[in-house]
């Protein structure tokens, strides 16, 4: 699962320094991180919206195109920021052990 993560996350390294003009991800790096944050805003209450409507349907397909532009986006923005899937990934595995109160508990301190 994350290899395809983790290829994606070289597509659009790659792709940061292509021309704007012939690459969407190249586009949103010249315009900026508020370019990014804003996509990124946009597809999240995209897929809250998806996600409302699959509890209400029970149809999941929006929820789950949605959810991928949300990833998506969200890879351009750690990108932008040096970051890759991995970081979030390791974040993820030191947590795999925690109860979700504690690791909240931890924050807290």
């Amino acid at each position: 699962m994350s290899d395809v993560l983790m290829r994606l996350a070289d597509v659009l390294e790659a792709r940061k320094q292509a021309d704007p003009d012939s690459s969407y991800v190249a586009s949103l790096h010249a315009k900026g991180l508020n370019k990014i944050l804003e996509k990124v805003g946009e597809e999240c209450t995209e897929t809250l919206l998806a996600a409302k409507d699959a509890e209400h349907s029970g149809d999941t397909s929006d929820l789950v195109y949605e959810t991928a532009d949300l990833w998506f986006h969200s890879l351009v923005m750690l990108s932008r920021l040096g970051l890759g899937p991995d970081d979030v990934i390791n974040e993820l595995a030191r947590r795999f052990d925690l109860s979700g109160l504690e690791e909240k508990a931890a924050r807290d301190q």
